[in-house]
């Protein structure tokens, strides 16, 4: 299981929000190049960008900041938010981002993300954001009505490789993860299945670990210094 650290971006600065609310958010950086370097000095291979402002408007607002990060770093850099159709994705991959996650557009329109897998392969990563096992889109302002294990049946038959599984009520709230929720995730898939949402200690990681992960997506305990990214990574590594 590989830690990934989160960086969330808002007007080109570094921020975490509760819940996915936009209306609670801190900023922890204006500099989020500086950010993403800190992680990797630390030891992280893949780094979780997101748009927030693309995860709300359809569009992505923050590509320079993104091209900025992926030109700093060696990092595989994974970016969501605001990706919705082709011309976008791409954009997004040439400027340096290594796979690109698709969330709202996945969810309403299969053959859109049939084709995007076809043409991009395992640089396709699908968001399953999900609250009380129902998802959400567009930001997580619009409840679906497809609940999260179904969605991740059928973009595990489009061929779809990696998928990263949000639990909005626990994102950003530090309350460990939806353990019943991965579990579930598990049983039903066999595609990698990357948590996210409600890390808040190394013990968190730990308990994770059975669960047969890829990944787990960390973001505000970081930022809180509750857990040492450095360390989390070399626990994950022993572990092995």
């Amino acid at each position: 299981m590989i830690i990934i650290p989160a960086i969330d971006l808002k007007d080109g600065k570094c921020v975490r929000l509760f819940q996915g609310k936009f209306d609670q958010v801190k900023e922890y950086s204006a500099d989020p190049v500086a950010v993403a370097r800190k992680w990797e000095d630390a030891g992280a291979k893949i780094i979780h960008v997101v748009d927030l402002d693309g995860a709300l408007t359809g569009e992505p607002k923050n590509l320079e900041a993104v091209r900025t990060i992926a030109a700093a770093v060696s990092a595989r850099i994974e970016l969501g938010g605001g990706l919705r159709d082709f011309e976008t994705i791409q954009r997004a991959l040439d400027i340096g981002v290594d796979r690109v996650v698709l969330g709202t557009k996945a969810i309403e329109d299969m053959d859109f993300l049939r084709k995007c897998v076809a043409k991009h392969r395992e640089k396709i990563v699908v968001g399953i954001d999900a609250k009380d096992g129902v998802v959400y889109a567009k930001g997580w302002t619009e409840k679906g009505d497809k609940s999260a294990l179904n969605l991740a049946r059928n973009v595990e038959f489009i061929g779809v490789r990696n998928i990263i599984c949000t639990d909005i009520a626990r994102d950003g709230a530090l309350t460990r993860p939806n353990f019943d929720f991965f579990k579930q995730l598990k049983k039903t898939v066999k595609i990698n299945v990357i948590a996210s949402g409600g890390v808040s200690s190394l013990k968190d990681i730990v308990d994770l670990l059975p669960l047969g992960l890829a990944g787990v997506i960390v973001g505000k305990a970081l930022y809180e210094d509750r857990i040492d990214l450095g360390e989390a990574i070399r626990l994950c590594s022993q572990k092995e």
